[in-house]
């Protein structure tokens, strides 16, 4: 079932900031639209504080049926919208995607970006990404280099847009994974451990324009 007008949401803004992530907010639909919601600014549970949102923030949303069972869904801020207050615009969730359980992992999409890495020791080389998202990146490295699970990485990923714009997102990461290839080639899973707000809000963008191709093709 669909969230309707005047449905109570709790909502989770996902951030990399352990505190944030797990507070929670809550906000109720204001109006329904084909394929947008539109919900008054949501709330801090507890403190009362108004959340500030942003373009590309995604958010993890739950809502009550009637018999009181939580159903879940994944989406993002559209934009914003000026009625006897100010309403947030998110995207409405397509009806397969509203599940039981919840899924807060960001969003990834496969990708082959340039990607520039230091390592600790001042070792710098470029390679590209295998996917990525707003949780952090997969990038296959030479054999040469000798990368540690739990060793930190300073980045910069270079996104080209559709309308042809191209931005720098600097980030420092954590490997987590490493996973040595037939071909000799190392893939490292990285998560972002400092990355500002804005430049999460870049590399998000991207990977909606990502996905919306795919989904078109």
């Amino acid at each position: 079932m669909f969230p309707s007008v005047n449905d109570l949401l709790y909502i989770q803004v996902a951030s990399a900031d352990s505190k944030e992530v797990d507070k929670e907010y809550k906000s109720r639909i204001a109006d329904v639209e084909d394929d947008t919601l539109l919900i008054e600014i949501p709330i801090e549970s507890g403190s009362g504080r108004m959340k500030r949102l942003f373009m590309g923030d995604e958010l993890s949303i739950y809502f009550l049926t009637d018999q009181g069972v939580k159903n879940y869904f994944n989406t993002y801020v559209l934009g914003f919208a000026d009625d006897i207050v100010q309403l947030v615009r998110i995207r409405r969730p397509e009806l397969e995607t509203i599940t039981k359980i919840q899924r807060r992992h960001f969003l990834r999409v496969v990708a082959k970006l340039d990607i520039a890495v230091k390592l600790k020791d001042d070792t710098r080389f470029v390679a590209l990404t295998e996917d990525v998202g707003g949780g952090g990146v997969s990038l296959l490295t030479e054999g040469k280099y000798r990368i540690s699970e739990g060793e930190q990485l300073y980045c910069w990923l270079l996104l080209a847009y559709k309308n042809g714009s191209i931005d720098h997102v600097p980030f420092e990461a954590e490997v987590v994974r490493t996973k040595k290839l037939e071909t000799g080639r190392i893939m490292l899973m990285l998560k972002f451990v400092s990355i500002s707000d804005m430049e999460r809000q870049k590399l998000i963008r991207y990977c909606f324009e990502r996905q919306f191709d795919f989904k078109n093709r």
